[in-house]
């Protein structure tokens, strides 16, 4: 699959015609104009100019039109074992791919002399693929997509993947593709060199993941391989491969493949949670109302900006509802209990998600654990807050009932090269009295400290 980082363009494929009227064919390209008035004429409407075809790991093309896309080129685009694959007609002029910007000028010529050009690119070109580039340079695009990369390593695997998130490490940060194994039940990434499978299953240590890892799809040296993250990490990899990462069912039937979890059906991985967040207090297990309240855990969860990509710590977790909550919306969660009997667990499962409990007394259960984006501090003294810092996440957000914690918090953030604002929260719900009248019971205040660095 030919992966390309491109700006965000309209994507609608029409770029300024003037520009492209204005670029000349280039040498060696056939003058086509004539070809195509003739068709244009026969029937009626305009075909894209630019067709691109998607080969499959063993080199065949998707479909018939392919073929017929070649038979009429002009120019024809691609890598080399692309080109090696599916061969230009006789005479045909031919861009070998390295940088991208002289094959665009190369096609955008073609576009503007009428002559139909083919870019043929692995797979399914517009997952990830060279279709984001072409649109976001202008040029009118007609897609034969082959079986992409992802489709065939789920197939392979025999497991549906219609709930699957798919993102890719290729030439950018793969931090946001490990949290969003961390986070989620079944993801698909595509993988680079330094940015595979050894790494994400390093990455993955304490996070209960079966993984399967798909090498030379669709060649004779095809290897599909199920195993653990712990195993990945010390194994070398065929680049580029894909890395399948599944969560393991609670409860797994007989007849289930291992490693297999459960994945959302409404085809939005990391979409807004369909019950909303700020969950009454009813909604969660927990122990004498040891739990952030509704009102409070709504600026909380909010100023933790969780989303998927991201990790987030809730330290001192208790019910762990603000961790569930930033979990709902799509982070990687870190829940940091001393109580081993506390319910962060059964209250993860009630909601659907996957948060990693780790038990024991902060600061020292924090030593060990994968750097956080965001952290939310709902217990422990300034000892913590101090190791949380030192951490340097991008985000801090704590809550205080006692307000001679309030100072000494705010000081030790802005010490530590945070900006720092918080705000008191003094609720009063409503309560029924006798007769059909109400009143507002008062809930305790809270202040909500937020540090944020520069």
């Amino acid at each position: 699959m030919v992966r390309v980082t491109a700006p965000t363009g309209s994507g609608d494929g029409t770029g300024p015609a003037a520009d492209r009227r204005a670029v000349a064919a280039p040498a060696g390209l056939p003058d086509a104009s004539a070809s195509a008035q003739a068709d244009r004429r026969q029937t009626g409407a305009v075909s894209p100019a630019v067709t691109v075809v998607g080969i499959d790991a063993a080199g065949r093309p998707p479909h018939p039109d392919a073929h017929d896309a070649l038979a009429r080129a002009r120019l024809v685009v691609g890598a080399a074992r692309h080109l090696a694959a599916l061969p230009a007609p006789p005479g045909c002029p031919t861009v070998v791919l390295g940088p991208l910007a002289p094959a665009l000028a190369r096609l955008a010529a073609a576009v503007a002399a009428g002559a139909p050009a083919v870019v043929l690119a692995s797979g399914d070109p517009g997952l990830f693929g060279i279709v984001r580039r072409l649109r976001a340079a202008g040029l009118p695009v007609r897609v034969l997509p082959a079986v992409s990369s992802v489709a065939a390593a789920f197939a392979r695997a025999g497991l549906d993947w219609d709930g699957a998130a798919v993102l890719t490490a290729h030439g950018r940060d793969p931090g946001p593709a490990l949290n969003a194994c961390r986070a989620l039940p079944a993801v698909a990434v595509l993988t680079a060199p330094g940015a595979g499978a050894a790494e994400i299953g390093a990455g993955l240590a304490g996070w209960p993941r079966r993984l399967v890892v798909a090498e030379h799809l669709g060649t004779d040296a095809e290897r599909v391989t199920w195993t653990t993250p712990e195993q990945a990490a010390t194994r070398a990899w065929a680049d580029p491969h894909v890395l399948l990462s599944l969560a393991p069912t609670p409860a797994p039937a007989p007849s289930a493949p291992p490693g297999v979890g459960p994945m959302r059906t409404d085809n939005q991985p990391a979409a807004a949670p369909p019950g909303g967040w700020a969950l009454p207090e009813s909604a969660y297990h927990h122990r004498d109302s040891m739990i952030t309240k509704a009102e409070v855990r709504a600026l909380a969860v909010a100023r933790l900006r969780p989303r998927l990509g991201r990790l987030v710590w809730d330290v001192g977790a208790g019910s762990g509802s603000v961790g569930i909550e930033c979990a709902l919306l799509g982070a990687a969660v870190i829940a940091v209990e001393r109580d081993p009997d506390a319910p962060v667990a059964a209250n993860a499962a009630r909601h659907g998600v996957q948060v990693r409990v780790v038990t024991g007394h902060a600061p020292a259960a924090l030593r060990d654990l994968p750097d956080p984006d965001a952290v939310f501090v709902g217990g422990g003294g300034t000892d913590v807050l101090a190791a949380v810092a030192a951490r340097r996440p991008g985000r801090v957000v704590l809550t205080l009932a006692a307000l001679d914690r309030v100072a000494p918090a705010v000081h030790l953030l802005r010490d530590a090269g945070y900006a720092v604002d918080g705000s008191q929260l003094s609720a009063a719900r409503l309560a029924d009295l006798p007769g059909g009248s109400l009143r507002l019971a008062a809930t305790n205040p809270v202040v909500v400290l937020t540090g944020e660095r520069p």
